[in-house]
């Protein structure tokens, strides 16, 4: 649906826009003063702030409406994992969850910053987030499937980023 309307939405911009192109070339034929050219760029300045106000002002309204971040009323992580980033380690704890429940699995750095990806056996990046000095980001995931899932630095954080690995042990559901 939202992809539907942004296809629209840029039709429509882009068809403004080329009509407004065309009515530049077709007015670059006829000679004004210097006054009327301004009073009438005044005036479409005018009419272009408000016209935009007006269809851009819903449109983010309406998109903040659709934000995938849940709202409340979550349930309780199963297991929370510890992550901190250290040049150039992970410091998981506990280093190992069950699989089928939810996962809360905290991130910081230690030091400098660090980019926390989460990869499953076959090397696809299952989920990633942001590892801060002084802040903590929050990843919550529910395994389906057990095994090592390694866990790489995706943020360069110095000479030794290459080196910056470790896994975290999903096992089977208890």
């Amino acid at each position: 649906m939202e992809q539907r309307i942004a296809v629209l939405l840029s039709a429509t911009i882009g068809t403004l826009l080329l009509a407004a192109f065309a009515a530049v070339a077709w007015s670059a034929a006829s000679a004004r003063s210097a006054e009327a050219v301004a009073v009438a760029t005044a005036s479409w300045r005018r009419v272009t702030l408000w016209g935009l106000v007006t269809l851009f002002v819903p449109a983010i309204g309406y998109s903040l409406t659709r934000m995938p971040y849940p709202t409340g009323g979550q349930p309780p992580a199963a297991v929370v994992v510890e992550a901190t980033g250290h040049q150039w380690s992970w410091e998981l704890t506990p280093s190992t969850v069950p699989a089928g429940q939810l996962v809360e699995i905290r991130v910081t750095g230690a030091d400098v910053n660090h980019g926390l990806g989460l990869y499953d056996a076959n090397g696809r990046l299952v989920t990633q987030t942001q590892g801060m000095p002084g802040f903590t980001n929050v990843i919550r995931h529910t395994f389906t499937a057990p095994g090592t899932y390694r866990i790489l630095c995706l943020e360069y954080c110095g000479l030794g980023h290459h080196t910056m690995a470790s896994q975290l042990v999903v096992t089977t559901a208890r």
